[in-house]
């Protein structure tokens, strides 16, 4: 279990321009959005610093990964985002500073923003047109991928700014034309997101006895990402799982038997864990902690809180959990039982780690021979 946490979201807005069907956080269970206050003010930015600060001495962490998150963090508006990045680059610990957005507002201004604070740049993207526009639309149904797409190829012209795409799985989208939409625009990293569901509200597609779907959407963009050399690109999710099968540890949340060292500041302050568990029920992310009253480290004393929880009895005897560590955490989840359960996710994990393993395997052969 991680002793010290080492990245930070801020959720420092709370709403977003855009009305995705798939979001986690506004579509979900969890509602609590409703009630933060819009944008993350300089006090509670600044008493998140001096936590972080307070965090890294107590570890001896030499640096801290920090992500502005919201919500859609670009709504702040290049003025407070300025001050909230003044705050965060003058912290006692280094902060290697992300932004993760939607893409909608991240024009020039913004783009200057971050190159003066060294800023790096994450963007949501689902892959070309008719896939990024099923469900990443605005609230009067428009797509949005036109502007996306622009503000993309802008980011990638910016020397060092550009983090890479996320990217939401959705089965009804050819895998391997996805993943070479994407990797058009030049991403230093594409990161392949499970839609968030759990037992009691399946994923799209996810029946029991329904095969491997998932599964079959990433093996495919597996063996076109694997088979290329060099490499075009980093695949977040394919990478962490070929570093376990290989023997070593992945930070990849959702994969490997340890929980990925993150936790949550919400726009009014308050410390949660990862927002995935936004999609069990209300409050499930809820800590009952402040960065205006309580240390990050006090996360590891709250009751059944996800970093501590241990992978579900069922997984144990299995084969694979050094792999898949009983997959994320949020996706155990059924009403009435809890968390300790296999993932909703289990046979594609299975299937996905086994092929992965298979090909690695083969490959290792041919290397002795």
């Amino acid at each position: 279990m991680p002793e010290s946490f080492r990245t930070f979201v801020l959720k420092v807005h709370s709403r977003c321009d855009l009305a995705c069907d798939h979001c986690y956080v506004y579509e979900s269970a969890d509602q609590s959005w409703r009630g933060r206050p819009l944008m993350m003010s300089t006090e509670i930015a600044a008493a998140t610093a001096a936590r972080i600060g307070e965090h890294a001495a107590a570890h001896g962490l030499t640096s801290v990964n920090v992500v502005l998150h919201g919500g859609e963090p670009l709504l702040c508006g290049p003025a407070h985002l300025r001050a909230l990045l003044t705050i965060l680059s003058e912290m006692s610990v280094r902060a290697n500073l992300t932004v993760q957005t939607n893409g909608l507002r991240l024009g020039p201004g913004f783009l200057d923003l971050f190159d003066e604070f060294g800023v790096r740049v994450g963007v949501s993207m689902d892959g070309g047109r008719a896939a990024h526009d099923r469900h990443r639309r605005t609230r009067t149904g428009q797509g949005s991928y036109d502007r996306v797409h622009t503000a993309v190829r802008a980011l990638a012209a910016r020397e060092g700014r550009f983090a890479g795409l996320l990217c939401t799985v959705d089965l009804r989208n050819d895998p391997v034309e996805v993943y070479e939409d994407l990797i058009r625009l030049r991403p230093p990293a594409v990161d392949f997101l499970l839609p968030h569901g759990n037992w009691s509200q399946p994923p799209p597609g996810r029946v029991p006895g329904g095969g491997t779907p998932y599964a079959d959407w990433l093996i495919a963009v597996f063996d076109r990402w694997y088979g290329t050399a060099p490499a075009e690109t980093a695949v977040r999710i394919l990478e962490g799982i070929l570093v376990l099968v290989l023997g070593g540890r992945s930070g990849t949340e959702g994969i490997g038997p340890e929980p990925a060292a993150v936790v949550v500041v919400e726009s009014d302050g308050s410390i949660e864990q990862s927002d995935a568990l936004k999609s069990a029920y209300h409050g499930a992310p809820l800590t009952g902690l402040h960065v205006t009253t309580d240390p990050f480290d006090a996360v590891f004393d709250v009751p059944g809180v996800a970093v501590r929880r241990p992978p579900p009895a069922a997984c144990r005897p299995c084969p694979r959990l050094r792999v898949c560590g009983g997959g994320h955490v949020a996706h155990r989840y059924r009403a009435g039982a809890g968390f300790d359960r296999p993932s909703v996710y289990c046979p594609d994990l299975y299937r996905l780690i086994e092929h992965i393993g298979d090909r690695v395997a083969g490959d290792l052969v041919r290397l002795r021979a």
